[in-house]
């Protein structure tokens, strides 16, 4: 595991980031607070553009907690039955509905404590919810930016919590807000688990990896 990298590195590896995306985004569709979380908890071991396909029918009927009651467990499977796991998260979404209508107005919280309290939220799903709807400078740690972090000594840590902590403690304020999606698409895109791309890398130079490609 590498060391962490200094912030002069940190910096400028986040400097250009920015300048290669300004404003980033994330890539699962959505409409409102609501959509918005019900995505991400359905992309749970499951691909953003998998979970896009299903819910291309699914959210023009059900945008809200009060829809997806009226669709029903078994309506919700039938949109996404083509995800991973699509029976307990059918069950987790319509009961989070449930919540959301019974004790918050049918109104998505915008509290991490609140948002994990309810059935198939986590904290990388939470995070990603506060991060993309309400602006917080939250860091959710997927797979993509553990192997990142680890890799290039951007965020070293031994688990999940350990990165989301080395990136809110190493990574200067102003990148806070993005971090986590410029991390995620370069882990995905560039820095790949088997095959990492590290030609077309843009921090390279700075990164610690050992084991580049050519």
């Amino acid at each position: 595991m590498p060391d962490q990298l200094p912030y002069a590195d940190m910096s400028a590896v986040f400097s250009r980031f920015r300048d290669s995306e300004p404003e980033p985004k994330g890539e699962l569709d959505h409409v409102n607070a609501y959509t918005l979380l019900v995505a991400v908890a359905l992309s749970a071991q499951a691909t953003d553009k998998g979970v896009n396909r299903a819910t291309a029918d699914l959210f023009p009927i059900a945008d809200t907690p009060q829809k997806m009651l009226a669709l029903g467990e078994e309506g919700l499977i039938a949109h996404i039955k083509t995800i991973g796991l699509y029976r307990n998260k059918a069950r987790n979404v319509i009961r989070m509905a449930e919540i959301l209508v019974n004790d918050y107005g049918g109104e998505v919280p915008s509290s991490r404590a609140a948002l994990e309290s309810l059935p198939g939220v986590g904290r990388k799903t939470a995070n990603v919810v506060l991060n993309m709807w309400w602006g917080m400078p939250a860091q959710a740690v997927d797979t993509h930016i553990f192997r990142l972090g680890n890799r290039s000594g951007i965020a070293v840590g031994r688990d999940v919590v350990a990165v989301e902590r080395a990136i809110e403690d190493n990574v200067p304020a102003e990148f806070q807000r993005h971090a986590h999606h410029w991390m995620i698409l370069h882990g995905r895109y560039i820095c790949k688990a088997r095959k990492p791309v590290c030609a077309n890398c843009i921090i390279s130079d700075l990164c610690r990896f050992e084991e580049k490609t050519l």
